[in-house]
C-alpha cells in the first residue's frame, strides 16, 4: 500500500512538471475570480499556477541560475513597474532562454507592458485607447462602441494555434489595439479587427490619424522566436474572462444572440503558447544504400541513397506520429544538389530515395520544416561522398568509341607510312659517262 501511495505521488509530480510551473502576475486578486474558468482549465491540464501581485516585492523568475518557472502569465495591465528583480530585461532574457509568455492588456495598459511588447515586435496603443467599431459593436455596449463583435473568420488560418472553433460563432472583444511589425517574419496576427474598426481614445475628437485602422488593427498577436519560445499579447484582458466565456453576442444590425467562441479560442491559444500544441521532434533518422541495411563509411558518387526520418508531435500530453505531405529533404554541399519531397510510408515515418550526384565531397542531409504554428524542426546529418575507385570505372565507354577508332586508325596509318617509306626505292637517272 505504501509503495502505491509513493507511486501516485511521484506520478502527480511528474504530470505537473510535464506541463511546467507557471507564474501568474495580477493587478489584484479580484482578477483571479473574474478569470477563474481560464485558470481552472490550466490547472486541469497539469499547470502548477503561482499567483502573485505584479508589483509585489520579492518577485523572481530565477534563483541560483535556474529558472523557477517555465511559463509566465501577465494579467496586470495597470502595472507601472514590476516588483522584485522582475523587469523588461529579465522577461526578455527569460524568453531568450526558451520561456513562454502570455500577456493581456486593456485600455489602461502601462508603459512597462508597452515596452515589453515593443521588444517582441508589437506596438500597443496609448493609454486610454480602445478598438472602436461603429458598425460591429454589441447591443449591450454602453454607447462608445468599444465592445465589438468580431467574426471567427478573422482568426489566423492555423488550427494548431486557434483550434477548430465554429466559424458561425463570433468573438467578443473590448480592449486596446495592437500594431504588429509587418517586416518581422516571426510575428503572427492571431486575431484582427474588421475593416470598419480603428483604435483611438473614445472621449477625444479625432484630430490625427489613428494608431491602427481596419485590418491593420491586431487584437491578439503572437510570436514564435527562433529558439521556439512563444509569446502571445492580447489587447483585451476581458477576452479571457468568465463573463466573455459565457456571454452571448449580437451585433447591433443583426437579429438574435449567438454564443461566443471566446472560451474555445482562448483555451486553444493557451495550449499553443505553453507548447502543448504544435511541438515537433525527430524520433529517429536512418540512411543507407539501396539494398543494404546499414549506412556505409562513405558513399560513392552515382549510388542510390535511401533516407528515413520519423517525426512526432505532442498531443494531449503524449507524443504521437506526425503526418504531413509537405516535408522536404535537401542534399547540401554549400548549395542543395538534390531537393525532394519526403513520402509518408507509415504514420510519422517518411522516406526519400535519390541518386547521389556525380560530384564528390562532404554533404549534409537536411530537413528544415518551418510552418505557422509548429516549432521549427531542423535536422542535419553529415555524410561523405567519394569518387569511383580505379577498379570501378568501365573499361570501354560507348561514348569514347570515336576516340578509340581514331587512335587505332592513327596506328595503322603510321605502320603503312613506315612500310612505304622503308621499302620504296626511287629510280635515280643516270648521268653521262656512266
Amino acid at each position: 500500500m505504501m509503495r502505491l501511495v509513493v507511486f501516485l505521488v511521484f506520478s502527480i509530480f511528474a504530470a505537473v512538471r510535464a506541463s511546467g510551473n507557471t507564474l501568474v502576475l495580477l493587478d489584484h486578486q479580484v482578477i483571479r475570480e473574474t478569470h477563474s474558468k481560464f485558470f481552472r482549465y490550466l490547472q486541469e491540464r497539469g499547470h502548477h499556477l503561482t499567483f502573485k501581485i505584479a508589483d509585489e516585492s520579492g518577485l523572481h523568475l530565477s534563483k541560483y541560475g535556474e529558472y523557477l518557472y517555465d511559463n509566465l502569465i501577465i494579467f496586470a495591465p495597470a502595472v507601472e513597474e514590476f516588483g522584485g528583480s522582475l523587469n523588461v530585461d529579465t522577461i526578455t532574457q527569460f524568453i531568450d532562454e526558451g520561456g513562454n509568455v502570455l500577456v493581456a492588456g486593456s485600455s489602461i495598459t502601462g508603459d512597462v507592458l508597452r515596452e515589453m511588447a515593443s521588444e517582441c515586435g508589437f506596438e500597443i496603443d496609448e493609454e486610454g485607447a480602445f478598438v472602436i467599431d461603429h458598425l460591429n459593436y454589441d447591443v449591450t455596449d454602453d454607447g462608445q462602441h468599444t465592445k465589438i463583435v468580431v467574426p471567427s473568420t478573422n482568426l489566423i488560418d492555423a488550427p494548431v494555434i486557434v483550434g477548430n472553433a465554429d466559424k458561425n460563432k463570433p468573438l467578443l472583444y473590448q480592449g486596446t489595439g495592437i500594431l504588429a511589425d509587418p517586416e518581422n517574419p516571426l510575428v503572427l496576427p492571431i486575431l484582427t479587427a474588421d475593416s470598419t474598426a480603428y483604435s483611438y481614445i473614445p472621449e477625444q475628437t479625432i484630430k490625427e490619424y489613428p494608431h491602427a485602422v481596419g485590418k491593420n488593427v491586431v487584437l491578439i498577436a503572437g510570436l514564435q522566436a527562433r529558439n521556439n519560445a512563444r509569446i502571445v499579447v492580447s489587447g483585451s484582458l476581458a477576452f479571457f474572462s468568465d463573463a466573455f466565456f459565457s456571454a452571448t453576442a449580437q451585433r447591433v444590425k443583426d437579429e438574435g444572440k449567438t454564443e461566443t467562441a471566446n472560451e474555445e479560442v482562448a483555451l486553444a491559444i493557451s495550449k499553443w503558447v505553453f507548447k502543448e500544441q504544435g511541438q515537433l521532434r525527430v524520433r529517429s533518422i536512418k540512411h543507407h544504400k539501396l539494398g543494404e541495411p546499414t549506412p556505409p563509411q562513405a558513399y560513392t558518387i552515382m549510388e542510390e541513397l535511401v533516407y528515413t526520418i520519423e517525426i512526432d508531435i505532442l498531443k494531449d500530453g503524449g507524443w504521437v506520429p506526425f503526418n504531413a505531405d509537405d516535408i522536404q529533404l535537401e542534399f547540401v554541399r554549400i548549395d542543395p544538389f538534390v531537393r525532394t519531397t519526403l513520402k509518408l510510408k507509415a504514420p510519422g515515418k517518411y522516406e526519400a530515395r535519390f541518386k547521389i550526384p556525380d560530384v564528390y565531397g562532404v554533404y549534409q542531409l537536411v530537413v528544415d520544416y518551418d510552418r505557422i504554428g509548429y516549432t521549427h524542426l531542423y535536422s542535419t546529418t553529415q555524410v561523405s561522398v567519394r569518387p569511383l575507385q580505379h577498379t570501378q570505372y568501365e573499361r570501354f565507354i560507348p561514348s569514347a568509341y570515336p576516340y578509340y577508332v581514331s587512335a587505332f586508325s592513327m596506328m595503322v596509318g603510321v605502320f603503312l607510312f613506315s612500310f612505304v617509306f622503308l621499302h620504296y626505292k626511287e629510280d635515280v637517272p643516270k648521268t653521262k659517262g656512266e
